[in-house]
């Protein structure tokens, strides 16, 4: 694995075009709000570092109902390309993200699993198999769906996602498929 990425010969060409992408976060707590909502405000730190726009942030509880709901607003109103959801990814009870989400999925990513679980054993090792991260595509939108601590959001964004969501890196990254997705 490079440091520019996890393909060999894969990374980021600053001679590219950078393409912003409008990106919402949600969290998914029964516990946090806003004001509390670290691994949330990492993800908007390291969305709006790297150029992207925040389409859009929210916390709601951990109620499959409230996740829908959201996802929908923010893909209805047209203003989002991806949503990083950050909680409710584990093996609790009330751990609903993966209940709600997938059903919508109208393709899912399942590469997106294998290699955040890849990049999470590196840093927390077995411990990784209590996250079931996962991510799809719902009416032409990204959906990333992220456990709730720091760490994972940043291994998420930092070693996964951001690459994917540049339009600069190469061989190939999601953005240049975003006017494709919808196709028939």
């Amino acid at each position: 694995m490079s440091a520019a990425g996890l393909t060999p010969g894969g990374g980021i060409k600053p001679d590219l075009p950078f393409m912003p992408v409008r990106v919402a976060i949600l969290t998914i707590s029964d516990t946090r709000d806003e004001e509390s909502d670290t691994s949330g405000q990492v993800l908007v730190d390291r969305v709006k570092a790297a150029g992207h726009e925040l389409g859009g942030r929210a916390v709601v509880r951990d109620d499959v109902a409230q996740i829908r709901d959201q996802v929908r607003t923010w893909i209805a109103g047209g203003q989002v390309d991806a949503i990083i959801t950050t909680g409710g990814t584990g093996l609790t009870g009330r751990d609903v993200t993966v209940e709600a989400l997938e059903p919508l999925f109208n393709k899912k990513i399942d590469g997106f699993s294998v290699i955040f679980h890849m990049v999470s054993y590196a840093s927390v090792g077995l411990s990784t198999l209590q996250s079931r991260a996962t991510a799809g595509l719902i009416d032409g939108v990204f959906v990333f769906c992220l456990p709730g601590s720091n760490g994972a959001v940043r291994d998420g964004w930092d070693k996964v996602i951001s690459a994917q969501l540049d339009s600069r890196h190469k061989p190939c990254n999601m953005v240049e498929l975003m006017p494709r997705l919808l196709e028939q």
